[in-house]
């Protein structure tokens, strides 16, 4: 982060500037980690575990493409951290820390920030991740917050895209296309009776667009289980279907086994046309993984006792591509099968 000058702060705040005075108050409190040196340097230096590799990860959010102008701060800067923590979780790894890169309009509310370091420093300390340093800058387009985060796995242990085996099972965490209903709800209030929701299941939807839930209770589970994974960023469809690309497999998947949350199935059954949606929009943020036959069964264990539904949905095939399957076996056609930001 930009150069606070911990100590000069501290004995004479006037020659600081509105940036060093800025990261002082807001993410000073967040860089718990010796290695962060208070943000007082350029870098931060920390070294993994013993016997353990680190992993890297980078993913960010802009206003008006990620969230809504009048989300609030602390949601904003939650989702922030827990995208990257999602990416770690489907790797296996324990999170370490991360880097901040933010940049703010000049007219940001006086109250915005505040709020924000709030919700970044509450799921720093529950997930165990601390601010490491990064960048504060003024960007006169839109709010941008940019997160690089590490962990750890031990040596050679990371769970890859590539790896998935003719005859695996796919499984899938939590349930699916909830993410997505709730951005169309965001865009389109009236959805909701159209649908035939009630308030807890609008709430419900909305809520898990606003807010991921990272699965990293289960990235060891992961670890030991699985032979591939990914986080479900760009919907089931795409994102599986990069799996089974660098694995040099197919998959096939039935609609009918895919979990849908009861808010989820009420709008299928009210718009059946919606299914489309669930399985092909973004932010998830659930698990998609290749798991051997035998292992299946040790893996929903461990992620049930962890809090973490985990639903058998498909078989790894020798094919190419991800198929999603009727009961009749029709295959569904997709007009865009993943999320794209081009």
């Amino acid at each position: 982060m930009s150069k606070p000058r911990s100590e000069e702060l501290e004995q004479n705040p006037a020659d600081a500037s509105a940036e060093d005075r800025l990261i002082a108050t807001y993410f000073r409190p967040l860089a718990t980690h010796p290695g962060a040196f208070d943000l007082a340097d350029d870098a931060a230096a920390i070294a993994p575990p013993p016997g353990c590799d680190l992993v890297l990860t980078t993913d960010g959010v802009i206003s008006g493409v990620h969230f809504f102008a009048d989300d609030p701060p602390d949601a904003v800067a939650r989702k922030a951290l827990r995208i990257n923590l999602s990416d770690l979780a489907a790797k296996g790894a324990a999170p370490l820390g991360f880097l901040l890169s933010i940049g703010l309009p000049a007219d940001l509310p006086a109250q915005w920030l505040p709020f924000f370091a709030r919700g970044l420093r509450e799921d720093a300390e529950h997930y165990g991740c601390p601010l490491l340093g990064g960048d504060t800058d003024k960007n006169p387009a839109a709010i941008t917050v940019y997160i690089a985060a590490l962990g750890a796995v031990p040596h050679g242990g990371m769970v890859r895209r590539k790896g998935a085996r003719a005859g695996d099972v796919v499984v899938a965490t939590g349930t699916i296309g909830d993410a997505a209903l709730g951005l169309l709800l965001r865009r389109d209030a009236a959805a909701a009776a159209q649908w035939r929701l009630d308030a807890a299941m609008r709430d419900h939807l909305t809520g898990r667009y606003l807010l991921p839930q990272p699965r990293t209770a289960i990235a060891e589970a992961l670890r030991r289980h699985a032979r591939a994974a990914i986080d479900i960023s760009d919907g089931l469809a795409g994102d599986l279907a990069k799996l089974c690309r660098v694995s040099g497999v197919g998959a096939d998947v039935a609609v009918a086994d895919v979990p849908l949350s009861a808010a989820a199935r009420a709008a299928v059954a009210a718009e059946p046309a919606l299914i489309e949606a669930i399985l092909t929009g973004g932010d998830d943020f659930e698990v998609v993984a290749a798991v051997a036959p035998d292992r299946f069964e040790p893996l929903r264990q461990e992620a049930a006792a962890a809090g973490v539904t985990m639903t058998r949905i498909g078989t790894v095939t020798a094919g190419e591509g991800a198929h999603f399957r009727h009961a009749d076996g029709s295959t569904l056609a997709f007009a865009r099968p993943s999320y794209s930001h081009f």
